[in-house]
């Protein structure tokens, strides 16, 4: 199955371009453009994003660094500016790849091959999470800690799932419904907090450790044990 792209341009010429060429290439894509309407797209299970630097509502290194925070996919700039210091800003504030305007097709979607490439090999490499006493063994969808199993519902594995493998990010109550269960779903994403509460108290039964931190005010991430 294809991926899901996002293309956020304030041109709606170039959005079209490329919206057409890698809808030929059976790729799922939204479009936004403007950083408001990226933002609230965050939760369509994007696992690309182009991003365009000048935005009419806020600078794309500044959205790049807003999305960050809740995404851990390749972000490939597509920028007007040529200058090597706007290249270093944009890769250093999380993009992965900087195209110059005007780009060729074909070497947009190279890239967006390669990149998508790498995830999936990343992916396919992490069959299991391990700090020395938490193991996560993610095919057999089981956690243990010291070797003792940790008795976890298919709606609480799924959620240390989410939160383990993109440790860096912050999710929202909302954003973690949505990638579990998808906007059709019928429910309450309240129901996500009740599920924390239960992972903490089972792992508490086993350490004090809190694997699942809450950031006050934006959601929840992974604690990894340093």
């Amino acid at each position: 199955m294809k991926a899901n792209i996002l293309v956020v341009d304030d041109d709606s010429n170039i959005i079209k371009v490329i919206k057409d060429f890698l809808e030929m290439e059976n790729y799922s894509i939204y479009v936004a453009e403007d950083g408001k309407t990226a933002l609230m797209l965050l939760g369509e299970k994007i696992d690309l994003i182009i991003l365009d630097i000048n935005l009419p509502d806020i600078d794309g290194i500044e959205l790049c660094k807003k999305v960050r925070n809740y995404l851990n996919v390749p972000i490939i700039f597509l920028s007007a500016r040529i200058e090597e210091s706007d290249k270093i800003i944009g890769l250093r504030a999380g993009g992965d790849d900087y195209i110059i305007k005007p780009f060729s097709l074909g070497e947009l979607q190279a890239r967006i091959e390669a990149h998508l490439r790498r995830e999936r090999k990343k992916h396919d490499r992490r069959k299991v999470y391990s700090d020395g006493k938490l193991w996560i063994d993610y095919k057999e969808k089981k956690i243990f800690y010291n070797e003792c199993l940790i008795g976890l519902t298919k709606s609480e594995f799924m959620i240390v799932e989410l939160l383990s493998n993109y440790p860096t990010q912050i999710f929202d109550r909302e954003m973690i419904y949505e990638k579990l269960w998808g906007f059709d779903k019928e429910g309450d994403n309240r129901m996500v907090t009740e599920f924390i509460s239960r992972i903490r108290r089972k792992i508490k039964k086993f350490t004090d450790y809190e694997y699942i931190e809450t950031v006050w005010g934006c959601g929840y991430k992974w604690n990894e044990r340093k």
